[in-house]
């Protein structure tokens, strides 16, 4: 990948995974985003791992923010981190988002999801988290 600029607007990938087809939340994160002042990139419905890790790849983003509503955060937020890592990918940020139990949270983070954002957690919050994640990597 290339060095990233600090002075850079942060690139995010907004991704819809698997077979949940309601991208309602998630559009809403991507116009919070770009008012944030972010690059935003929308993956679509229904993407998989490879395809998420693929479009990083492709578009140099700084942030994977990875929604999901059908329950099987347990299995594909993880298979993202690991399609990334197989890229080469280091330098991203990579957060979750969805109808997560809070018992769940804990080994998500485990497995490099770096922030686990349920319904009704404000936007200034994760945008926060975002900001501070990437201001962090890029010091790296």
């Amino acid at each position: 990948m290339k060095q990233k600029a600090a002075s850079r607007s942060i690139k995010i990938l907004v991704a819809k995974m698997g077979l949940d087809g309601h991208d309602r939340g998630a559009l809403v994160l991507c116009r919070s985003f770009r008012d944030a002042g972010m690059e935003v990139i929308y993956s679509g419905l229904f993407a998989t791992p490879d395809r998420i890790a693929q479009i990083a790849e492709d578009e140099d983003v700084d942030v994977i923010a990875l929604s999901l509503l059908n329950g099987a955060h347990n299995t594909l937020f993880p298979r993202v981190v690991k399609a990334i890592g197989k890229k080469g990918i280091k330098d991203v940020l990579v957060v979750g988002g969805g109808v997560i139990p809070e018992e769940d949270k804990k080994g998500l983070e485990k497995a490099g999801i770096s922030g686990v954002f349920g319904p009704g957690t404000p936007l200034p919050k994760i945008i926060k988290h975002i900001t501070t994640g990437v201001s962090k990597l890029r010091k790296i």
